[in-house]
């Protein structure tokens, strides 16, 4: 198996070499495409010119031609591979590079034909002749027949113009290779290093180190999206890491004080120090049956959270359900001189009627527990067109802040002391929250320490 650093490289590579063989193909055709139209263009301009330059050498007033410069005109022209034919008006010919030197001229144009079909032999090119006008001062003076090497032809310094180009393509071309080298491999480092730390670091919390966390800063979207989601990882493995003892710790303290009790006083009885009355082997039940509650909560609690819940769901006036529920504890609610306030219409929630009710009374007892004497519990409905709820507030003990995010886990108390008389099973908002979310709702709560708390639940309307 290749490194993702090694398929970075070779895939970047991949691309830059096919970018550069791209680039240096059509740059290749295209300049030649142009430089060969160029030439052409230039073939035809130095027609031009030769056919001015020998009109100018006839002189109208005296109708003679000045031959000793046409024929310099001519030989310089056959130099660079123009072969002239000159005639007067009457169509004499006045001069002729054929003539004047035959065997120059096929040099010369065996030379080009040689050259070109070396170098360009899909050309299929040849000399042909073309014939101009020679024109001065508006009158016709005689005709000029130039023959050249056609469509084009490159003469050494136009060869030596398209090797440097070509050489100085190959240059950037190989500096290109160069730098795409090094540009993938630091890129192929930059994105497989923190990969790999990642990668380090998921082993390590496979391994049980939960401590762990990276602080790669890296400029990459996805890159910081994949660190930080291994942070929160192993963030929330930890959390939970802490949860699973708390909770083991927490079951084990739970059961621990009622089985010591069972076990101490039946041991006393068996033993004959203590007599089996009706009040001991009572406190025996209340203890045994402290088990059972708790047994039963759990079990309650593994219900609600399976997906084997069934909830019988209906029209429920949740009003309804908060009043018959304060209405219930009206006795505990007198004796602590708890004040109930109810607020809000009439809404109803598509509901399990008896699952909700739990949910109220979960909370409320929560509530009258931690609220001490003479406070007071406000319980206040809202709705728009697609929720419904309700807030239930205390101006009781409050909640240490930074107990809030654990309020709703399995056995977990702010209260350190776990008082039996006070502390309940410690899974109650538990429950309340299982319940809720079962339901697609929602539960959060907000609370200052010495200022009471607010729970809010939520629940869709459908």
């Amino acid at each position: 198996m290749r490194s993702i650093k090694a398929k970075l490289s070779s895939s970047l590579l991949f691309i830059v070499l096919f970018t550069i063989a791209i680039i240096s193909f059509l740059s290749n055709v295209f300049i030649n495409q142009q430089f060969t139209a160029y030439l052409g263009r230039q073939q035809e301009l130095k027609a031009q010119v030769i056919t001015s330059s020998i009109s100018q050498q006839y002189t109208l007033d005296t109708n003679q031609w000045n031959t000793d410069y046409v024929h310099a005109i001519g030989m310089f022209s056959l130099y660079e591979g123009y072969i002239i034919k000159v005639y007067n008006k009457e169509g004499e010919i006045l001069w002729d590079a054929q003539a004047h030197d035959m065997r120059l001229c096929h040099q010369i144009m065996d030379e080009i034909s040689t050259r070109m079909r070396i170098e360009y032999p899909q050309l299929d090119g040849e000399f042909y002749a073309t014939e101009y006008p020679l024109i001065n001062s508006g009158q016709r003076i005689g005709t000029v027949s130039i023959s050249y090497f056609g469509p084009f032809y490159l003469n050494d310094n136009d060869f030596r113009f398209l090797r440097s180009l070509n050489i100085v393509l190959l240059g950037v071309g190989g500096f290109s290779l160069v730098a795409s080298l090094l540009v993938a491999h630091f890129l192929a480092k930059r994105i497989s290093r923190p990969i790999l730390k990642t990668v380090e670091a998921t082993k390590l919390i496979a391994d049980g180190n939960y401590t762990i966390r990276l602080e790669e800063d890296s400029r990459t979207k996805e890159l910081k999206l994949l660190v930080e989601s291994v942070n929160h990882l192993a963030s929330s493995l930890e959390t939970l890491e802490k949860l699973r003892k708390q909770l083991t710790e927490d079951v084990a303290h739970e059961l621990r004080t009622p089985i010591t009790i069972l076990q101490s006083y039946i041991e006393a009885m068996m033993e004959g120090v203590w007599e089996a009355t009706p009040e001991r082997l009572q406190s025996c039940f209340d203890e045994a049956l402290h088990i059972g509650k708790l047994v039963g909560n759990l079990e309650h609690l593994a219900k609600i959270e399976s997906e084997n819940l069934k909830l019988e769901k209906e029209e429920v006036d949740l009003y309804s359900v908060i009043d018959k529920v304060v209405n219930t504890f009206d006795k505990g609610t007198e004796e602590k001189q708890v004040t109930v306030d109810i607020r809000g219409p009439h809404t109803a929630a598509y509901a399990d009627r008896d699952r909700i009710q739990q949910v109220v009374v979960n909370l409320f007892m929560n509530a009258v527990k931690y609220a001490g004497k003479k406070c007071h519990v406000q319980i206040e409905l809202f709705e728009t067109t697609e929720i419904t709820g309700f807030y239930m507030e205390d101006n009781g003990i409050g909640i240490p802040s930074e107990e809030l995010p654990y309020i709703f886990e399995r056995f977990y108390r702010a209260d350190k002391s776990r008082n039996r008389l006070t502390g309940g099973s410690g899974i109650g908002l538990t429950i309340v929250k299982s319940i809720v979310e079962a339901h697609g709702g929602r539960v959060s709560v907000e609370s200052k320490l010495g200022e009471g708390s607010r729970f809010t639940v939520i629940l869709p309307k459908q």
